[in-house]
């Protein structure tokens, strides 16, 4: 089993879509894939479908009592067995957020190792996985390193955008930081998205990054697709909404050079 944090602490880069669509490509080719939501928006939840039911308490029915999370691990010490969901691929499994999520980092403070708490959650998952995928928030708390503390290797989402590259020293630095509780922790990749083959900046930005990360940035280069931003707001992968659609090409293409690189 080998585990991947998507973080970037810029917001709208892209994290969840390549989580939610890379995962589903990855288990479409045969690969045992579990997602990790770790924002307590759940984006990526409800992007794959996951429907926020509560189980009603036997001697009232009016109280309603939340569905087990990722809050539920970090905060309560639940086993992720008892909280991971199955999904429409057979291949590919869900550790659900929660709004309570929010509140995370503020009861995290007071636990002994707070910054470990998903690694020593994950190092006692047993089921057969191949790659593990956490999709991060869009900042650099306690959640993301607690991420970042679990993960074999960081992967970067950059927009081909204007302010790119802005805060990634930030992210890098906290990287080398993690390092003293995660020595093993690499830069594993960079993935260029939201790419506008009109614009000269979308050229420039994806000339600059290639050049900043060399070797580390993916080959595979993932369009700005109406398609893409579409098809979470119906629960479904990108493959699922419509395959043929560039996005869906694109994270395909993006899949095999994973599975190549890793």
């Amino acid at each position: 089993m080998r585990i991947f944090v998507i973080a970037n602490q810029k917001g709208g880069v892209g994290k969840t879509t390549t989580v939610l669509n890379l995962g589903a490509s990855l288990a479409q080719k045969g690969k045992k894939v579990l997602v990790i939501d770790l924002d307590p928006q759940a984006n990526l939840s409800s992007g794959l479908g996951f429907t926020k039911q509560f189980d009603k308490k036997s001697w009232n029915n009016t109280e309603e009592v939340p569905y087990k999370s990722i809050y539920d691990v970090l905060i309560n010490q639940t086993p992720i067995s008892e909280v991971f969901v199955t999904t429409n691929d057979p291949n590919l499994f869900l550790v659900p957020s929660h709004l309570s999520l929010a509140g995370a980092e503020i009861e995290m403070v007071n636990i002994l190792a707070r910054e470990t708490l998903l690694k020593n959650a994950i190092s006692e998952f047993k089921e057969d996985i191949d790659y593990v995928l956490i999709d991060c928030p869009p900042s650099l708390g306690l959640l993301t390193i607690n991420a970042l503390t679990a993960a074999d290797d960081l992967i970067i989402p950059i927009q081909c955008e204007y302010f790119a590259l802005e805060g990634l020293g930030q992210l890098i630095e906290t990287t080398k930081l993690i390092k003293g509780i995660n020595p093993t922790l690499t830069i594993g990749g960079v993935i260029l998205t939201m790419f506008d083959s009109r614009t000269r900046l979308s050229t420039n930005v994806v000339e600059d990054v290639r050049k900043y990360f060399s070797e580390k940035a993916f080959n595979t280069v993932v369009p700005r697709n109406v398609r893409l931003s579409e098809a979470p707001s119906f629960g479904q992968t990108i493959f699922e909404y419509d395959n043929a659609s560039t996005g869906a090409q694109a994270y395909k293409e993006l899949a095999k050079e994973f599975i190549k690189r890793f």
